[in-house]
């Protein structure tokens, strides 16, 4: 039953890497890639950035206009600013709502095709052998505990090929992290390395 092998494998892969980085993390890079792409949101998010810019613009422009030498012309810099700053606090108040409404998303979509296969795929094929044991190479209880807690004996249940592939999983993550934390060390090692200095030249 290869497929049910990879799709455990998979559904465990991807909750370590959530686990590994943070939820939180990962939703901010998909809102990212989210606004990149031609949807509405991301012309809405398009048009905040240029009225923001237009807004800085005319504060600046502002400060720099003074109320009793050139009223007129502060005070209609005023108004622009009022309608600016008002239209600028609608359009924040309306992507956090989307950003709260795609993190939902995310969130219920990650947890039902992660925990929910979790604990689905166990319960309905925990009698179905995922492979067999080679016959007569282990003992009795390496077949029992195999084939825990209800898949034909002599065989690897589907429960015991999750613990696997999570302890696995979890260890070739702890060797990267550790390899890239002694690969960074390495790296400052290198650019905090003083330049031995060159050496005087001995008088003749």
């Amino acid at each position: 039953m290869p497929s049910l092998l990879l799709i455990i494998f998979i559904t465990e892969l991807v909750v370590q890497l959530v686990n590994t980085l943070g939820a939180t993390t990962i939703n901010d890079l998909l809102w990212r890639i989210y606004l990149t792409l031609p949807t509405p949101l991301s012309l809405e998010f398009a048009q905040q950035r240029k009225k923001q810019k237009e807004y800085l613009a005319v504060r600046h422009e502002l400060k720099a206009t003074s109320s009793q030498d050139e009223f007129a012309k502060w005070a209609k810099l005023r108004r622009q600013h009022d309608k600016l700053l008002e239209d600028l606090e609608k359009k924040k108040a309306s992507l956090e709502a989307a950003r709260t409404k795609f993190d939902r998303t995310l969130t219920t979509t990650r947890t039902v095709s992660t925990r929910g296969v979790q604990w689905f795929l166990p319960f309905w094929y925990s009698k179905e052998p995922m492979f067999w044991l080679p016959y007569g190479w282990f003992p009795y209880y390496v077949e029992w505990f195999a084939s825990f807690p209800r898949a034909p004996m002599g065989s690897v249940s589907i429960v015991v090929w999750q613990w696997a592939c999570t302890a696995v999983i979890a260890l070739m993550i702890e060797a990267a992290t550790a390899a890239l934390v002694y690969v960074a060390a390495k790296q400052s090692q290198k650019v905090r390395q003083p330049v031995p200095a060159q050496s005087e030249k001995k008088d003749s």
